[in-house]
């Protein structure tokens, strides 16, 4: 199956990506990389590192005459702030760790850091990360652990959405709370209602499909900012209507479910995942439910409702996928919490590295990007293929053999 695995730290050089196993062939728009890599920096709430930035992939391997070749994949994202960060992030042995501080140069201004970092933020993976590793600097975790790296990821999610454009597929993060405050549920019918939740969304700073909760938000990140503090949300993400199949019921690990609330989880600061209405399901009567299966000769099998969020027993029922994830707000606070020095032992506050008041709507983004993955992999494990043209016609050629089910 298809897999991709990134590379790089926050202020290094650079950001890898490798994506391995995928079918020859497939046509690929650069612009739908960047542009996801562009919604991802933007945001309302979003913090100065977005300022430096401007990211793009720079290909290079596995894609000729804008088509891929079944070779693996590579892209580098690079990094602007890595001019002012080389003498902290060489990879040479070098004696500046030991020194106190270091300014660092940007335009005009200057800034003092420590190179050698020995205070642990709380709610960041700092200290863990320096245990775990028996390192004596918390900067050797906190630039891998950082959630730039989610940049890559978000590069695999758009190129994979090329792929996933064969089968008519598309996915869309809409922002449903930011800290206090709740938009109202949107309900996607149809083609039309999911074009325009998209283009809603994509116009939204926080990318909410409500302009009044919109407001609302934006107003409440303002106070959050004012006061140095974050806050964290809900998001929820779309699809269109999935082909039924993708997933199994026969082993935990070959579970759609399980594979995409794994890789939703694995995004820095989400904590829950939710599948359909789940948690509010849980307080329901099983009558009030399940999902009633109808039949008719021109549509096939078919639902009424989309309680399960378009999976049943891990395996994809043909209904567009909805799944919910729960992010915490940002550990880095202007207004530090309490810590302890892991050389000294002494307590301090908290220091400070750039934090965004919130990147709620950044998070949906990397969501669909992962998403993209795993449907991705699903997709290829069901359908196989070493170039595109063979994957479409073991597509077809399935989707003929159910009842009422038309190939795109």
């Amino acid at each position: 199956m298809v897999d991709f695995k990134t590379a790089g730290e926050s202020h290094g050089k650079g950001l890898m990506v490798i994506i391995d196993d995928i079918p020859a062939g497939i046509e690929v728009d650069v612009e739908k990389i960047d542009q996801m890599l562009y919604r991802r920096q933007g945001g309302y709430g979003r913090g100065g590192r977005m300022d430096i930035e401007a990211d793009s992939v720079d290909i290079y391997s596995g894609i000729r005459g804008g088509r891929t070749l079944g070779s693996p994949v590579s892209f580098i994202i690079h990094n602007r702030d890595w001019e002012n960060w080389k003498e902290v992030m060489s990879p040479k042995k070098s004696d500046i760790t030991e020194k106190d501080s270091i300014t660092l140069k940007r335009d005009d201004r200057k800034k003092e850091i420590a190179p050698h970092v020995t205070q642990p933020r709380p709610g960041h993976g700092d200290l863990a990360g320096i245990l775990k590793y028996n390192l004596d600097d918390v900067r050797s975790i906190l630039e891998r652990a950082s959630a730039r790296e989610t940049a890559a990821r978000t590069a695999a999610g758009g190129f994979l959405k090329n792929f996933l454009s064969y089968f008519e597929i598309d996915i869309i993060s809409h922002v449903l709370q930011i800290g206090s405050v709740q938009a109202p549920e949107v309900n996607v019918e149809g083609k039309e209602d999911f074009t325009a939740l998209k283009d809603r969304v994509l116009e939204s700073p926080v990318n909410c499909f409500d302009r009044e909760s919109e407001q609302k938000m934006m107003e409440l990140i303002d106070q959050a900012k004012k006061e140095g503090d974050t806050l964290g949300g809900k998001i929820e993400i779309q699809t269109t209507p999935l082909p039924v199949g993708l997933g199994s019921h026969t082993f935990w690990k070959e579970r759609l479910d399980a594979r995409l609330a794994a890789a939703m989880i694995g995004i820095p600061a989400v904590k829950g995942v939710e599948i359909g209405p789940a948690f509010r399901n849980a307080g329901r009567w099983g009558s009030e439910v399940h999902d009633e299966i109808f039949y008719e000769k021109e549509k096939g099998y078919f639902r009424k409702s989309n309680r399960a969020g378009g999976l049943e027993a891990g395996i994809t029922n043909g209904e567009p996928l909805k799944i919910s994830i729960a992010m915490k707000p940002l550990s880095t606070l202007y207004k530090p919490l309490r810590s302890v020095d892991i050389k000294t032992k002494k307590p301090f506050d908290a220091a400070v590295e750039r934090s965004d008041t919130t990147a709620v709507p950044a998070c949906g983004v990397v969501a669909e990007a992962m998403t993209a993955f795993i449907l991705s992999q699903g997709l290829q494990k069901k359908f196989g293929g070493d170039h595109i043209e063979e994957v479409i016609r073991n597509y077809h050629n399935y989707q003929a053999g159910i009842p009422g089910e038309k190939s795109p």
